[in-house]
């Protein structure tokens, strides 16, 4: 249990709010990381360590883990005191004035609070099959993939049509004994130049596009699976034999006490004022995936420059009677701390 004093309080250690602490210390002010998870990264390290990722500036790739790795190392000078394995239950006061109370006694008082909480409270949305969760406990269906070399060897079945379908199937070629991608229409919803080199990886024999196909049925026997059965439009069906299921349908989103803390919703969103990433309640910004707003992209990078956006926006609050000199941290580096 922690007693704290800061200027801002941080709600979720994920790559956006990792970043925001950086935004805030280059402005010389604290701040103080909550989680719910037992370590930095949110869902990159929680769900995809060794995912690839493609959009991050100077960075042609680079896994989701050592993302996480880079900016703990570019917040390291501050030195931020981070509250992990809590839970965030109350946040009182007002601009200025803030308490924020965690399910563990933590007890934090801030000027101001941003939300970072990415998906909220995430889970998988799993495929209405039976005997799914037989599959399940034994790792034959897995939602996450941590290491590529757990599915070393394996006959795996991907199915969904996002950026992680597309990207873990890239990921695996050459790792993966075999890979089919199972999809119900030609057209991914994922990034145009990863589908360009799945098609090419598909024209080349070297992974198997089972389409228009959806999940039909599991086969095995005590959560060992042997074959996934697939189903076409008109419900004509084929079995793909199979070790591993890997089901990309997306994480199911939710608040959690967020939605009960009096800030205006836009489908389970936290509506902003773009210009600052403002919620509806003074004091209390979003940035990242929780945020929305006209013509609001869900990319990491977005989420990045949201988190410069809001510390400035917030210095006014910690700093009433300062005006804000901006400098290029090419000319004023990096702080030892705030």
């Amino acid at each position: 249990m922690e007693t704290l004093s800061t200027d801002v309080v941080i709600i979720g250690a994920g790559p956006t709010g990792l970043f925001a602490v950086f935004e805030c210390g280059m402005l010389k002010m604290s701040s103080v990381l909550i989680d719910a998870l037992d370590e930095p990264g949110g869902q990159c390290v929680a769900l995809y360590p060794e995912k690839p990722i493609y959009d991050i500036p100077a960075h042609p790739a680079i896994e989701a883990g050592q993302l996480i790795t880079q900016l703990e190392a570019q917040i390291a000078p501050f030195k931020t005191p981070k509250l992990l394995g809590r839970k965030v239950v109350a946040v009182e006061g007002e601009a200025g004035a803030f308490t924020v109370r965690t399910d563990a006694g933590d007890e934090v008082r801030a000027k101001a609070v941003i939300i970072a909480a990415g998906a909220g409270a995430f889970g998988p949305n799993r495929p209405p099959l039976d005997n799914l969760s037989d599959y399940e406990a034994t790792g034959a269906v897995r939602y996450y993939v941590k290491r590529r070399e757990d599915l070393r060897g394996q006959r795996v079945v991907i199915a969904g049509g996002g950026d992680s379908a597309v990207d873990w199937a890239l990921a695996l070629q050459g790792v993966a004994r075999s890979i089919a991608v199972v999809h119900r229409r030609p057209k991914f919803r994922a990034a145009p130049e990863s589908c360009a080199q799945l098609d090419e990886l598909a024209a080349q024999g070297k992974i198997e596009m089972v389409i228009p196909y959806q999940l039909h049925a599991l086969h095995g026997a005590e959560g060992e699976l042997r074959a996934v059965e697939v189903a076409d439009l008109d419900g004509n069906t084929r079995q793909l034999e199979a070790d591993v299921l890997l089901p990309f349908f997306g994480l199911a989103m939710e608040l959690g006490p967020i939605a009960d803390w009096g800030l205006e919703l836009a489908r389970s969103h936290l509506r902003v004022d773009h210009a600052t990433m403002q919620t509806s309640r003074p004091g209390i910004f979003a940035i990242g995936d929780v945020a929305t707003y006209e013509g609001k992209l869900k990319l990491i990078l977005q989420g990045f420059a949201e988190g410069a956006v809001a510390a400035h926006a917030i210095y006014a609050i910690v700093n009433p009677d300062k005006a804000l000199h901006f400098e290029y941290s090419t000319s004023k580096g990096v702080q030892a701390g705030p």
